[in-house]
This record gives structure tokens, C-alpha cells and sequence, in this order.
């Protein structure tokens, strides 16, 4: 054993005994005992679903309309020789829906790739149009078609909301694409985008966590996926084990979640809850 570990056990070894004098309740806080039982379940629940899909054992995913949809309408832009448009939100890389969406941009590439469809990927800030780049390059390589790859598929076009919808809506009026994809973070401009691309005749799939954007999707575009399913999305298209994993752990834990509720609700209801909401009560 080295030196440096038995330093680190000696310092963690004393700093617990003088822990424990201090005072033994300190040790271990059976106050939020209730968050410590969450978590191991959440984990196993994880690593359970994770070590099965990487048996191949089939786990149930729920279809999503439009992510079915994805291939026919990259096949049907490749019949028409027109280019397929991806919008991958208009929000910073730091934000979970644009992660999303350039984690779906992906697998868009491959298909694209594949068919030899010309890809359109606006963006508006430098370090989407980096982590864009990089994604569709490697989707290319991965479907070995490095030599088919354009940079400029990926374009930088404006920082400002309104002159980046001007933009990609003169393209669509121009190069009428047949196919749109909206995949993140989406604010004023929904509205503008999914009419624009509506008038110019495109087959349009878009998803957003965003609430107050979603009924303008729903109301331009062929298929939304509505909160969640864009989360789920790239563990839908890739059935990548972690990633199947991560989502059916997810799941798992909502069905306990739901059932504790209706349990919850049923107690309160003849007033005997006390003792079982008093188990989640945060400290």
C-alpha cells in the first residue's frame, strides 16, 4: 500500500473518531434516511437496466410518432433532391434541450449520410456551431462517408433571435426543403419557423421541453414531441445501453413515485396519513 493512500486513511480515520466524539449523531443523519433509500433504488433500478440492454435483453420503448417518421421524411427529401433543415433550438450549449437536440442531430447525420441528402443546420451561438460540427462530422465518418461531408452544412448564420428567424426563414422560402426537424430550445420565434416552413410545403417534425411553445408546433407541424419525448429521443434512435438504461430507471422510479401518490391520496382521504407522508418529509 502507498504512502500517499495510508496518509489519506489515517486523515479520514481521524477525522471520523473526532467526529464521533463530538457528537455521535453527527455519523449518520437517520433524519434523511428517506433520501438515502431513493437513491440506492434509483441506482439499481439504473445499473439493472443497463447490464440487461447490454445482454440484449429487449426493453419495452414506447413509440414516438415522430421519431418514426424521422428516416421516412430524410427519405423523402432524398426523392425530391431537396435538403433536409435542422434546427437544433436557438439556445446556449449549456442548456439540456440543446444538448438534445445536437445529441438527435446525430442521428439525423447517419440517415442523411446514408442517403446522400444534402443537410442544413443553422445555428446562433459559436459553441453550438462547434459541438454541431463536430456531430455531424463523426455521424459522416461513422457511416463512412468522410469525403461526403460539407462544413458548411453547419452554418453559423445570427446571435439575435429575430434576425436568426429571418434568416432561416428566407432559406426555407429559397431552398424550399422538404423536410424541417426542430429539435431544443425554442422561444417567440416557434410560430415563425413552423408557418414558414408550413407554407413552404415541408413535411416538419420539432420537439420542445418548452410548455408555451409546444400548441404552435402542434398546430404547424406534422409530429411533436411534447417535454420528455425529447429527452428520450436519442436513447429511442441510438439504443445505446447507458443511455436505455438511464431512461427505464427513470421510468421505473415515476411508476413508484405515481403509486406512492395515489397511496398518499387514498390515506389522506380517510385521514389516517400522518405516519406515511411523515417518510418524505425534508430536512
Amino acid at each position: 500500500m502507498s504512502t500517499r493512500l495510508i496518509t489519506v486513511l489515517l486523515i479520514l480515520l481521524f477525522s471520523f473518531d473526532r467526529a464521533f466524539a463530538q457528537n455521535p449523531d453527527d455519523i449518520f443523519r437517520t433524519d434523511r434516511l428517506n433520501a438515502l433509500v431513493f437513491v440506492v433504488i434509483f441506482s439499481v433500478a439504473i445499473l439493472l437496466y443497463t447490464r440487461w440492454a447490454k445482454q440484449g435483453k429487449p426493453l419495452f420503448l414506447r413509440k414516438i410518432a415522430g421519431l418514426q417518421a424521422v428516416e421516412e421524411a430524410v427519405g423523402r427529401a432524398t426523392e425530391m433532391g431537396r435538403p433536409v433543415l435542422y434546427v437544433p433550438g436557438i439556445d446556449e450549449l449549456d442548456q439540456i434541450e440543446t444538448i438534445a437536440g445536437v445529441s438527435i442531430l446525430g442521428r439525423v447525420a447517419k440517415i442523411t449520410a446514408q442517403y446522400d441528402t444534402p443537410l442544413m443546420v443553422p445555428v446562433r451561438y459559436p459553441l453550438v456551431y462547434a459541438a454541431a460540427q463536430e456531430v455531424v462530422e463523426q455521424s459522416y465518418v461513422e457511416m463512412g462517408k468522410a469525403d461526403a461531408f460539407d462544413r458548411d452544412a453547419v452554418r453559423y448564420v445570427a446571435g439575435e433571435q429575430f434576425a436568426f428567424t429571418a434568416n432561416v426563414n428566407g432559406y426555407m422560402m429559397r431552398e424550399r426543403p422538404a423536410t424541417n426537424i426542430y429539435m431544443g430550445a425554442f422561444f417567440a420565434e416557434s410560430l415563425l419557423l413552423a408557418e414558414t416552413g408550413n407554407a413552404a410545403g415541408s413535411i416538419q417534425i420539432a420537439g420542445t421541453a418548452k410548455p408555451e411553445q409546444l400548441p404552435f408546433f402542434i398546430a404547424a407541424c406534422d409530429y411533436t414531441l411534447m417535454g420528455e419525448e425529447l429527452y428520450a429521443a436519442s436513447a429511442y434512435l441510438s439504443h445505446e445501453p447507458l443511455m436505455l438504461g438511464g431512461l427505464k430507471g427513470q421510468d421505473f422510479i415515476k411508476i413508484i413515485i405515481v403509486i406512492l401518490i395515489v397511496i398518499g391520496v387514498i390515506l389522506a382521504s380517510f385521514n389516517v396519513s400522518d405516519r406515511f407522508l411523515g417518510l418524505f418529509e425534508a430536512v
